[in-house]
């Protein structure tokens, strides 16, 4: 079943939360404000609202969400990074309302536009405290979001009721690695803790190893912290002489295969298999949307199917599916509406069944499944 909903200004932002007790949350980030939704096979639901003030430019769910649907003891917790290169720390419980943590402003975080974020603590008990963020500034920050306290050396103060006075939270800290290009997207993986896969806006991906370099006591060996660099040649032949540069892209990380990473540059995808390399190329490449690709996706449950979107208004709000077992296919077309429409955002909904798209088209969220038997 379709459904429609309508966020009441422009989706800039859609994420899907991949968390099992969880897999049937969505956030979206609007022109001031997060909504969280809950879909089921016949209605969206907001659960929560949360007003930052400036435009959404990315999300990230933390791994200790969990969905009403899932019991009484839920809870809401996603990071947001907003137009003034600022970040925001969202939570909501059954027993609390909606708060908005803001940190990173200033001099201490990013100086470009957040383009993308992940919590990357693997499946550990760091999985919801490290959070990646990639920028137009060339820097990828990992953020610790509950960084060590010092211990006073007295007791707490006491409020006029007697009772102890609580510590204020401790801003978080970031651990910052500088790239030489503005960077688009930053995936993890849940079955590693130090390793991010980060893209650049000219065609270059790196296997990046943030925490054994964080472990380092020369902060001057983050300059060395990827492990791989991949690399699409012609992207790179043209970037270097000043050809049709395209300042976009996305990469993907298959959640159920570390080997599999697949991005979105210029007209065509790329799927890379760390297992044959063959000198950092793609194992394949196709052809997708002529006019210029935006984000790619990986299907959640049937992790052999991507889907890819752009933002060229000239075939309207379109998605190409594909399926990597049959790679040179043509992709099968899903129109949501005609021009001058076209797709801001996009991701699957991670809830078992017939795999669902969630697609920002404007200040509309379209819900829809692609036809794919279970």
């Amino acid at each position: 079943m379709d459904l429609r909903f309508s966020h009441g200004t422009n989706i800039y932002v859609v994420r899907s939360c991949c968390n099992e007790d969880a897999s049937d949350l969505v956030a979206i980030g609007g022109e001031h404000s997060v909504q969280v939704l809950r879909l089921t096979e016949s209605k969206c639901e907001v659960i929560a609202s949360f007003h930052i003030g400036s435009r959404i430019t990315a999300l990230a769910w933390a791994s200790n969400a969990i969905s009403p649907g899932a019991g009484d003891d839920w809870s809401i917790q996603l990071v947001a990074a907003s137009f003034d290169f600022r970040l925001h720390h969202l939570t909501k419980t059954p027993s609390n309302a909606e708060n908005i943590y803001s940190f990173a402003g200033g001099i201490s975080g990013h100086h470009g536009k957040i383009n993308d974020m992940t919590f990357c603590g693997g499946r550990g008990e760091d999985s919801s405290r490290y959070v990646a963020t990639v920028s137009d500034d060339r820097m990828l920050m990992i953020w610790d979001l509950y960084p060590p306290t010092e211990l006073p050396s007295s007791p707490g103060s006491m409020d006029r009721d007697d009772s102890p006075t609580p510590p204020p939270r401790a801003q978080p800290t970031a651990y910052v690695i500088p790239f030489s290009h503005p960077l688009v997207s930053v995936c993890s993986h849940p079955l590693t803790s130090k390793e991010l896969v980060v893209a650049d806006c000219r065609g270059s991906i790196f296997l990046t190893d943030w925490r054994s370099e964080n472990d380092e006591k020369d902060r001057d060996s983050w300059r060395h912290s990827s492990i791989m660099e991949l690399t699409e040649p012609s992207l790179l032949t043209d970037s270097s002489a000043g050809i049709s540069v395209q300042w976009s892209g996305s990469a993907g990380w298959r959640r159920d295969a570390m080997d599999i990473i697949g991005a979105a540059y210029g007209p065509k995808f790329h799927i890379w298999d760390l297992a044959t390399l063959q000198g950092g190329k793609p194992r394949v490449s196709g052809t997708t949307f002529p006019e210029g690709t935006h984000r790619f996706r990986w299907c959640h449950t049937y992790p052999e199917y991507f889907a890819v979107s752009s933002q060229s208004p000239l075939k309207g709000a379109v998605i190409h599916m594909h399926n990597i077992n049959y790679v040179h296919a043509q992709p099968t077309v899903l129109s949501i509406l005609p021009r001058p429409h076209f797709v801001r955002d996009f991701d699957f909904l991670a809830a078992p069944g017939i795999p669902r798209l969630v697609v920002a088209v404007g200040a509309e969220l379209a819900i829809f499944p692609i036809g794919v038997d279970s």
